[in-house]
C-alpha cells in the first residue's frame, strides 16, 4: 500500500515536472526586455534566381513597426520577436499569448541566448561568451531526452513492479533535473555577468548610446525553475520505491 501511494505521488510529480520542462522549452519567453531606442530593424537575406538560373543574394531591411517610444523583446529557443507598444505597457502582460500584436516581427532564434549572426561573419556583436550558446542548447536537449526516457521506463516498470526499471527511471529523472538546473545556472550567469543590454540593442546601440534597457526573467525561465524540483522529487521517490521493491524480493 505504501509503495503504491509513493508511486502515485512520484508519478504526479514526474508528470508535472516533465510538462513544465517541455513548456519552458517550447515557449519563447526566457528573456523579456524593453528599450526606448525606437523602431527595431534587422536585415533578412533572400535568394533570388534570374532568367539564366543564377542565384542572386539580396538583403532587405525589415522594420518591426512604425516608430514608437518603447520596443519589447521576448526570446526563447525557437524564436526571437520584437514589437512596439505604448510607453506605459507592462512587459510581462504585453507578451502574453492572448495579447499578440499584428506588428510583431519574429525570426528564428535557434541556439539562443546569444546573438545570431546576420550578414558578415564574425558578427560585430559577437564576443567570447558565445561558448554559453552551445552549452545552453546541449543541456536543454539532453534534459528533455532524460525526462522522456525516465517517463518511458516508468510506464514500463509500473505494470511489472520491476525494481530495476524504477531505479533506472528515477536516475533519468534526477539527471534531467540536474541538467536543467545547470542550464538555469548558465542562463542566470549570462543574464547577470554579460552585457545583456548590449545584446538587446545590438547594432542599434551605436545610434542610441543613452538608450534605457530593462531586462527581466521571462515566464519560460520561471516554469523551468518550477519543473526542476518536481523532477528531482519524482526521481528520488522512484529510486526509493525501487530500493524497497528490491529489498522485498
Amino acid at each position: 500500500m505504501r509503495v503504491g501511494a509513493a508511486t502515485l505521488a512520484g508519478g504526479i510529480f514526474g508528470v508535472l515536472g516533465t510538462l513544465c520542462l517541455f513548456l519552458a522549452f517550447g515557449t519563447d519567453y526566457w528573456l523579456l526586455a524593453s528599450d526606448n531606442c525606437g523602431p527595431y530593424t534587422w536585415p533578412t537575406q533572400t535568394t533570388l534566381t534570374d532568367a539564366n538560373g543564377t542565384e542572386i543574394q539580396s538583403v532587405d531591411v525589415v522594420t518591426a513597426s512604425p516608430p514608437s517610444s518603447l520596443t519589447l523583446h521576448h526570446e526563447g529557443f525557437f524564436w526571437r520577436c520584437v514589437f512596439q507598444v505604448e510607453p506605459e505597457a507592462h512587459a510581462v502582460l504585453a507578451t502574453l499569448f492572448t495579447n499578440q500584436p499584428e506588428s510583431k516581427v519574429c525570426m528564428h532564434g535557434y541556439l539562443f541566448p546569444l546573438p545570431v549572426a546576420l550578414g558578415q561573419v564574425p558578427h560585430p556583436s559577437y564576443d567570447a561568451t558565445a561558448v554559453l550558446r552551445g552549452f545552453w542548447t546541449v543541456l536543454i536537449i539532453l534534459g528533455l531526452v532524460a525526462a522522456l526516457c525516465g517517463s518511458f521506463l516508468l510506464v514500463c516498470g509500473i505494470p511489472f513492479f520491476s525494481h530495476k526499471l524504477y531505479k533506472l527511471s528515477g536516475a533519468f529523472l534526477i539527471a534531467a533535473a540536474c541538467l536543467f538546473l545547470f542550464q538555469l545556472l548558465l542562463y542566470v550567469l549570462w543574464m547577470e555577468a554579460v552585457e545583456v543590454e548590449r545584446y538587446v540593442l545590438q547594432e542599434r546601440g551605436e545610434t542610441c548610446p543613452d538608450a534605457q534597457v530593462s531586462v527581466l526573467y521571462g515566464l519560460s525561465f520561471m516554469v523551468a525553475a518550477a519543473g526542476v524540483p518536481l523532477e528531482l522529487i519524482a526521481g528520488l521517490i522512484f529510486m526509493l520505491v525501487g530500493r524497497a521493491l528490491g529489498a522485498s524480493k
